[in-house]
């Protein structure tokens, strides 16, 4: 069939569009791929950062990591250096929403792992009124600092249990975090022997936290065996607020299920996860959240610990008559077999 003179126009027309086409798509230069400005060593530093991040985050499974990988990509845009990847791996950890993950470049890195005994608040140790000892657990940020507020903690208590303490209270309202390890071995002697808690993974696989002769297991051989108490298992008052956090609420959380345990304050801040740590090449590290954690009974905990008592937490001075929160403590110790009068 001869076409029409139109028809014959109309396909002239379109050849002619499909060729200026043509022409353009092979004049305009392909969008270059995510991280092809930056340099080698900055490329190889983020990909390292982003691989530990979906290799071993506790929500690895819930998170986009193609979207992930491009905003960190794109927000790293031409860096030349590691240095300049850092805000693009801190938002990447931001993206993973678990509350906890953290990135420290190599001088917070090296100040945080560094910490000396001198810079580190020691435990506070005393006998209130009614043979009730108080021991105050201010945070201690690695276990390499730790050696010497193990040994002031474990000596608050040993004083107070020579002295005839029915009943504790375990103030954690201060503690922001750090190791967990050291508040544990301070709590040994009266937190009891046995599996205190566990961690737990994304598969659900366990790590008990056991305690043998008043010291976490595998910190026996560095801290040794803690003196035991004259009255094995007393009533204890943990207290908690909104700054209790973190390693803080791993300590909470091993008092949980425990016999004759209450809390009483605040909230806790709503972290009570496992973070490890990972070194990057050039000092910096990512602690990266790898687990929950679960009591005695197997509760796993995911937010703000909430205390047996709610009471708002509006003074801390044991001095005057305002702590309402150790107050209320003292009473229910004093209420108790052991305490009782």
């Amino acid at each position: 069939m001869r076409a029409t003179r139109k028809q014959a126009m109309a396909c002239c027309r379109l050849m002619a569009v499909t060729a200026a086409l043509v022409v353009t798509a092979g004049c305009t230069a392909a969008a270059p791929s995510p991280g092809e400005a930056m340099s080698p060593k900055a490329r190889t530093y983020l990909t390292k950062a982003l691989d530990i991040m979906e290799r071993n985050s506790l929500l690895s499974a819930e998170v986009d990591w193609t979207a992930v990988r491009r905003g960190a990509f794109d927000r790293a845009g031409t860096a030349q250096t590691p240095a300049e990847t850092y805000g693009a791996v801190r938002q990447a950890l931001r993206d993973l929403e678990d509350q906890h993950s953290q990135f420290m470049d190599p001088d917070q890195t090296r100040e945080t792992l560094s910490t000396s005994a001198e810079d580190v608040v020691p435990p506070e140790g005393k006998m209130l009124a009614d043979d009730i000892g108080y021991l105050a657990l201010p945070p201690v940020p690695s276990d390499e600092a730790a050696d010497d507020y193990v040994r002031r903690a474990r000596a608050a208590v040993s004083k107070n249990d020579e002295q005839g303490a029915c009943g504790w209270v375990i103030d954690l309202r201060s503690n922001w975090g750090g190791t967990m390890w050291g508040p544990l071995a301070a709590v040994g002697p009266i937190l009891g022997d046995g599996d205190t808690g566990a961690f737990v993974e994304a598969d659900g696989k366990k790590t008990a936290w056991t305690v043998e002769r008043g010291t976490p297991r595998q910190y026996l051989d560095d801290w040794g065996p803690a003196q035991p108490l004259s009255r094995p298992m007393p009533p204890v008052a943990v207290l908690t607020s909104r700054t209790t956090r973190s390693a803080a609420e791993a300590v909470t959380i091993a008092f949980r299920g425990r016999p004759d345990t209450r809390s009483f304050g605040e909230p806790t801040s709503g972290a009570p996860t496992a973070n490890v740590y990972h070194r990057l090449s050039d000092g910096a590290a990512i602690f990266l959240t790898e687990a929950r954690e679960a009591d005695r009974t197997g509760h796993v905990y995911n937010g703000p610990i909430t205390p047996d008592r709610e009471i708002h937490d509006d003074a801390r001075d044991l001095s005057s008559h305002g702590d309402q929160v150790l107050m209320a403590a003292t009473r229910w110790l004093g209420s108790r077999p052991d305490c009782r009068r």
